[in-house]
């Protein structure tokens, strides 16, 4: 019996802990992957500047070389222009990858065609002059976040260490803007006398194609001037701020400044400065500023809140976001501004108030989490306890035999044993 006691705890375990472990699973599906690019002739030896469709009777008609893919984005977009701009968030590894589908000797299945060795490419979109290409020619593009454009990566006989069938990875890719190109060279020779080709065919390929990458975030790090630690909203930094955006160079980033002012009703908030911001900028001029990033790929804005300096009205005006008019009215009907710039009744100890939030919120995170160690402990209990009870009264009685008739006799435990 303890055996099956021990079963039932056991498998109830099971089912406890496999449940999360089921939703977990639901919530990572397999990473995304994006194709990209078409292939079109482009004449012979002009550079690959042709863009023209594949016909009939065309030797590349009907079959595909391979494919390009990205992966490791959470999201992707469609820019302006129409091609795609993937989102990466922390931790997300953006990579260009390539899938041969072809025996480059034996295309198509037809021993007829190959990729052959271009040994006077060259691409007038990239600048590049004439050169062996070699077995195809990769060639990568990136434009930065300056509007930069940067020399492009030349990968030559790019085909001959690529394996067929094979993922092979091209490069990583952090923000900015990117174009991709795949040159290559078919040879068509479907007449041959031994080793010696009769007039052979050649025409040039290329499959190219644009794509972006951008921080899928949308949030700015002010750190504090003297101390770098990171402030958080409605931090205080009496000596200033600056601000990180943590390389996401595509953010719209603004800065409101407000000071106090002068006015009719008295001291109003008055706007001192509302621009841009840039990576790195200083504030310490005393005031209470306002940040709002935004991204326009994902249409999220973040606004942050800093006060700089030492006047209490300010700081309660960042806090509890009350307009100074306000904040002025309750300090003259009686209320303190405390330390930390929260509006408190006379006599209320802002240490007491500070520890009663902190106690409600203890407790009700304990209750809230003392439900999930609760039921499954209590279901264990009643299923304990019912198999105990089971147990106990199937050993208070046992049968004998009867003496005369040899049937079977209800006893129990404590009564004396007929001899």
């Amino acid at each position: 019996m303890p055996r099956r006691i021990l079963l039932l705890i056991t498998s109830l375990a099971i089912a406890l802990f496999a449940a999360p472990l089921a939703v977990q699973a639901k919530e990572n599906p397999e990473t995304s992957m994006y194709y990209l690019g078409d292939v079109v002739n482009t004449g012979l030896d002009n550079g690959f500047s042709e863009s023209d469709e594949i016909s009939q009777d065309d030797p590349h008609f009907g079959w595909s070389l391979g494919q390009f893919f990205v992966s490791g984005y959470t999201s992707v977009e469609q820019s302006t222009e129409g091609y795609p701009v993937f989102l990466k968030t922390a931790g997300d590894k953006i990579r260009l990858s390539f899938r041969l589908e072809q025996d480059i000797n034996t295309l198509n299945g037809n021993p007829s065609l190959s990729i052959n060795e271009d040994a006077n490419g060259s691409d007038t979109s990239f600048g590049i002059p004439k050169t062996n290409f070699g077995h195809g020619t990769l060639i990568v593009r990136q434009t930065n976040y300056q509007n930069e454009t940067m020399e492009p990566q030349i990968y030559t006989d790019y085909l001959v260490g690529v394996e067929q069938g094979a993922d092979t990875e091209v490069q990583l890719f952090e923000e900015g803007e990117y174009e991709v190109s795949l040159n290559y060279e078919i040879k068509d020779d479907p007449r041959k006398l031994g080793p010696i080709s009769i007039a052979p065919g050649y025409s040039n390929y290329r499959i190219s194609f644009r794509f972006a990458v951008r921080n899928g975030n949308c949030i700015v790090f002010p750190f504090d001037a003297q101390t770098h630690s990171e402030l958080t909203n409605e931090s205080y930094a009496p000596n200033g701020f600056y601000l990180d955006l943590a390389r996401s160079r595509y953010l719209d980033v603004y800065i409101k400044r407000e000071v106090m002012a002068a006015g009719a009703d008295g001291l109003v908030e008055d706007v001192r400065f509302n621009g841009p911001a840039r990576d790195g900028d200083m504030y310490t001029e005393d005031g209470v500023y306002t940040i709002t990033a935004s991204n326009e790929y994902t249409g999220q804005t973040t606004v942050k809140t800093i006060y700089v300096g030492d006047d209490p009205v300010l700081k309660t005006y960042a806090v509890t976001g009350l307009s100074i008019p306000e904040i002025n009215q309750r300090v003259a009907a009686g209320e303190v501004i405390t330390e930390d710039g929260r509006l408190v009744s006379p006599g209320t100890s802002s240490d007491q108030s500070e520890t009663s939030e902190d106690n409600s919120e203890h407790d009700a995170s304990y209750v809230d989490s003392s439900w999930y160690i609760a039921v499954p402990c209590l279901l264990v209990a009643i299923v304990i306890a019912t198999l105990f009870v089971r147990h106990k009264t199937s050993r208070k009685t046992t049968a004998l035999p009867s003496p005369e008739t040899g049937d079977s006799l209800t006893k129990n435990e404590n009564d004396e044993v007929p001899r």
